[in-house]
């Protein structure tokens, strides 16, 4: 067996996964440790009146719905995702929304968007680049439908860098890579990104990197590992008797008041030149 990023293969995962993933998606839009990062550059997203703003591997659009949920968001919104079930789900979740008619949620693939050049005055992805295929094709689309001058942001982690406590450190560190690895395509990716932007036509204009930390207890960090977890084992990386406890022991450690874990993500913010 090998890993296989959930997010990366979400089409060939059987009905339940899908399920857990569309959970996960939602409560993590809804956690305070992690919405703080996206309200940091959600204004950076606003496109003006009648502008035009793509999100690439929306997801269940929980993103999108909170940009568009902002009162100086004036534009249309439109979101892609790669899988059916995702769509679906952004479409039913924002289906009673006040904003619904400025939004569009359709399937397509990173790696080929259906847009002809120039459609949008911005185009960001939020988690999307640490799983794709080809982070370079995925790159190459998104400025490919942004109008020259326009915006492009990118936020994800830098995954390399997630670890959660345990008390055998050689052991945690193990697991904390082996988790990365089934969860991640590209664990390392914001770190590329940089000296990759001028050849491809971009200015970067602004970053910042911040640290997520969860310390005694655990919100975020507790979804995540309950959700990915088990892709430890199913990429033959681990066995279930040393998942199993390991898991257990951070639950236990969350209701102890004596948990840890932490993972620093970035956030960019170019223009196409």
């Amino acid at each position: 067996m090998t890993a296989r990023d959930p997010h990366r293969f979400v089409n060939e995962l059987e009905k339940s996964a899908i399920e857990r993933l569309i959970a996960r998606l939602e409560s993590r839009a809804k956690d305070k440790v992690f919405t703080r990062l996206f309200d940091r550059y959600a204004a950076e997203l606003i496109p003006g009146n009648g502008g035009k703003v793509l999100e690439v591997g929306c997801g269940t659009g929980a993103t999108l719905r909170a940009l568009v949920r902002r009162d100086d968001f004036v534009g249309e919104a439109v979101g892609v995702d790669q899988s059916q079930d995702f769509i679906e789900a952004a479409r039913k979740f924002v289906a009673g929304e006040s904003f619904v008619a400025k939004m569009t949620f359709d399937v397509g693939d990173a790696h080929r968007l259906d847009f002809p050049d120039g459609t949008f005055d911005i185009v960001f992805a939020h988690t999307l680049i640490s799983h794709v295929t080809d982070p370079l094709s995925v790159l190459r689309e998104m400025i490919r439908v942004l109008r020259p001058g326009g915006k492009l942001a990118i936020f994800d982690g830098d995954y390399a860098s997630m670890t959660y406590a345990l008390p055998d450190h050689d052991l945690g560190q193990r697991l904390d890579a082996a988790l990365v690895k089934a969860s991640f395509n590209n664990p390392r990716i914001m770190r590329d990104l940089p000296r990759m932007m001028p050849g491809f036509g971009l200015k970067l204009e602004a970053a910042w990197g911040e640290a997520v930390v969860e310390i005694g207890k655990g919100s975020y960090f507790k979804s995540f590992v309950e959700t990915y977890a088990p892709y430890i084992v199913k990429a033959g990386l681990f066995p279930a008797d040393v998942v199993e406890p390991w898991l257990a022991a951070q639950l236990k450690a969350i209701e102890d008041g004596t948990f840890f874990a932490a993972c620093t993500y970035y956030t960019y913010i170019a223009r196409r030149v």
